[in-house]
């Protein structure tokens, strides 16, 4: 049975910003972009580790503040022509509440 932990509310990330959640698994870095969708993924840019939750949100994207890499935030692929990737982890907002799923398997989305 999947389990999934209440971290917050959709309110509580500006739009376009993150919030960090420390983990068992590491930080995790979670979004809202401008439609007020909601998309977690581990707190590393895959080419060296920069701080995601520190980049700028922008159509679907996140943007690593080391080395501007553009990453996916559903996927966490990274754009074209970077490559790489970074894990994502399930999301669940009911009622403006925000569950991850932190006993998911912490492999990429995009395969890598």
């Amino acid at each position: 049975m999947t389990e999934w932990t209440l971290i917050g509310h959709v309110a509580d990330i500006p739009r376009l910003g993150s919030r960090l959640v420390e983990t068992a698994q590491g930080l995790i870095a979670v979004f809202r972009d401008g439609q007020d969708q909601i998309f977690a993924l581990h707190n590393r840019c895959p080419h060296r580790g920069g701080p995601l939750s520190e980049g700028i949100v922008y159509g679907g994207r996140v943007s690593c503040p080391l080395h501007n890499w553009a990453i996916d935030l559903k996927t966490g692929q990274a754009v074209a022509p970077d490559n790489g990737c970074t894990p994502s982890v399930p999301v669940h907002v009911k009622d403006g509440a925000i569950a991850l799923c932190l006993d998911a398997p912490q492999a990429p989305a995009c395969g890598c």
